[in-house]
């Protein structure tokens, strides 16, 4: 059914992947699917801010993130599934979307973190409502 799922993760905060990644994790063994694995970087949305960083951190930031998800995804997917890592430097939604397209993926697996069971968080609902996939929120 699925070939190719998305999992969206922040590898600084468990609550992200805790209940996402299993549930990813079981539907890529089931149907045989890549696991496309994503954080995102996300920007500071304004040059003033960015002016007062070292020149080159975000190279260097996108470099260890890619460092980091290599080493969580080694110590968090099974061996027998085919994965792809992917960094975004942007909007986390936005990104979540392009990641979408680009992978051309038939699943979105992310967990919602917010606490409130009536509202979805920004980057859920955006992702939820501006996807052309099926979109699995996680609740934790």
């Amino acid at each position: 059914m699925y070939k190719d799922i998305l999992l969206a993760i922040d590898i600084d905060d468990k609550s992200s992947w805790s209940a996402s990644a299993p549930i990813a994790i079981e539907l890529a063994e089931k149907f045989g699917a890549t696991l496309h694995v994503m954080v995102v970087i996300p920007t500071f949305g304004s040059s003033l801010v960015a002016d007062f960083f070292p020149k080159g951190y975000e190279k260097k930031t996108m470099e260890e993130a890619a460092a980091r998800l290599h080493t969580w995804t080694k110590a968090n997917i099974p061996d027998g599934i085919r994965k792809q890592h992917i960094v975004g430097h942007g909007r986390v939604y936005e990104e979540i979307l392009r990641g979408a397209k680009d992978t051309d993926c038939d699943l979105i697996v992310l967990c919602d973190r917010r606490t409130d069971a009536d509202m979805l968080g920004h980057n859920a609902d955006k992702v939820a409502h501006q996807a052309k996939q099926s979109v699995l929120i996680v609740r934790h």
